[in-house]
């Protein structure tokens, strides 16, 4: 059941309390991950495209980011790095929202996320369409620090965090897979921690 916060619909967990993925510990800290350095960007000039095999492309400013639905999600974060932090509460767009106002055609089967930085991660649209996937500019009531990927960064929950792209201004549907960053360089393409599917 969905709980309505004002405009905000709050999900609940997926997974028990005690749960872990396989190879796992748990941590209270919320570590720092990324590869480079974090881009300094203005919320003036942030924008976030949504493209590629869809029949309404759209850009959107931070004002008009902002004035979309937005729900809150409370779910685990596992690392690849093996450490996994509990009860995270994400708020933001949800991106099954994005990409239904977009119309994804029919021949559109993965997406491709891009980022300030020029960082890429790949999934499956079903994945990227999953309700408590979203884009997130706020985490644990808080609007998202910069290392943690804000102004937003995608939250992909059932996937291990590299999928959950910080920095985040382009979704782009295709229709055949392509590998992201870490996938060119051996992280596994699925990244399911239940499943263990660290590297290729």
């Amino acid at each position: 059941m969905l709980r309505k916060l004002g405009r905000v619909t709050q999900s609940p967990r997926r997974q028990s309390a005690d749960s872990l993925p396989p190879g796992q510990y748990l941590t209270d800290k919320f570590p720092v991950l990324t590869h480079g350095t974090t881009p300094s960007i203005e919320l003036r000039s942030w924008r976030l495209r949504v493209f590629g095999l869809v029949e309404r492309e759209a850009t959107y400013s931070w004002e008009e980011f902002l004035a979309l639905p937005q729900v809150a999600v409370t779910r685990d974060f596992h690392c690849v790095t093996q450490w996994s932090r509990k009860d995270n509460l994400w708020e933001g767009v949800p991106v099954k929202e994005l990409l239904g106002r977009a119309q994804g055609r029919p021949e559109a089967k993965h997406a491709m996320v891009h980022c300030y930085g020029g960082y890429t991660t790949n999934l499956p649209l079903p994945v990227l369409i999953e309700d408590d996937v979203l884009l997130a500019h706020r985490h644990d009531g808080k609007p998202l620090d910069p290392e943690h990927g804000g102004p937003v960064r995608l939250v992909v929950p059932s996937r291990y965090g590299w999928k959950s792209a910080k920095w985040v201004n382009g979704l782009e549907l295709i229709a055949e897979d392509r590998p992201g960053f870490w996938e060119q360089l051996g992280y596994h393409n699925n990244a399911d921690p239940w499943k263990e599917e660290r590297f290729s």
